[in-house]
């Protein structure tokens, strides 16, 4: 009785580990597949209350990869009450993201803080945080299951922070991914909040094919189930790669 008790000990183990290691397998080439790298584009967000007035943001986006940093900046040309506010991102492979904004207002750079990294972007559902890639290792994956989503099977993959001060920098302690399970293609994502229940919603779509064979999506949104209120991000025009300098992605460059 021993003998068998203890063999279901070792295989609920190795079950464990095996699944573990799925998640997290599956969760990177979902990472991967869209590792688009160095390009330019031009974005529009539309940002939507809970009585359905909308907001409209115009962006010039540029990012390139500098040794193991992608760099990106975004930068707002409509309307005017915006125009000229400025974004820098630092995305690590191995560490916390650095991030500068520039308001014309204020004719300052700022350093982007930890706590704020959280908050919304710009006044829409996304947030700071959701404008770089996440850290891989600062999660810890689950396979939770297979589900349909809009007629694809998918892998439903938790990614849980590991710590408080990741969840507090993220805004969310952790999310479930809809990952197809043929391509790899993320199609949805549930952020749940500090407090364990669901926050947020993000829809991909319209993923195209590069010539790197990576994919890029051209239309994301965010909707806030706690306050009805929801933002989209649609790309206008898409260039891969980018002749821009790597002056051109200092914080002293977010003035000019």
């Amino acid at each position: 009785m021993k003998t068998k008790i203890f063999l279901i000990i070792i295989l609920a183990i190795i079950s464990f580990n095996v699944n573990s290691q799925n998640a997290s397998e599956i969760a990177k080439k979902s990472s991967d597949i869209v590792e688009i790298g160095n390009m330019e584009m031009l974005s529009t967000i539309n940002i939507r209350d809970g009585k359905g007035n909308t907001r409209v943001r115009q962006i010039m986006n540029a990012s390139k990869k500098f040794g193991n940093v992608n760099k990106m900046i975004m930068r707002f040309t409509a309307p005017a009450d915006v125009k000229g506010t400025a974004f820098l991102v630092y995305d690590h492979d191995t560490e916390s993201d650095n991030m500068w904004i520039y308001m014309p207002a204020l004719r300052k750079v700022r350093r982007v803080v930890s706590t704020e990294k959280g908050k919304n972007f710009m006044g829409s559902e996304f947030t700071n945080a959701d404008m770089s890639k996440p850290n891989f290792d600062d999660f810890e994956y689950k396979l939770l299951g297979t589900e349909k989503y809009n007629g694809a099977d998918c892998y439903k993959i938790e990614a849980s922070c590991k710590t408080k001060d990741i969840s507090s920098e993220n805004g969310y302690s952790r999310r479930v991914s809809y990952i197809d399970k043929s391509t790899y293609l993320c199609y949805k994502v549930e952020f749940y909040g500090t407090d364990n229940k669901l926050q947020r919603i993000q829809t991909i779509s319209d993923y195209k094919k590069q010539s790197n064979g990576k994919y890029f999506a051209f239309r994301m949104n965010m909707e806030n189930v706690r306050n009805g209120r929801s933002s989209d991000i649609t790309i206008d025009k898409f260039q891969a790669g980018s002749q821009l300098p790597e002056s051109a992605f200092a914080p002293s460059a977010l003035e000019k």
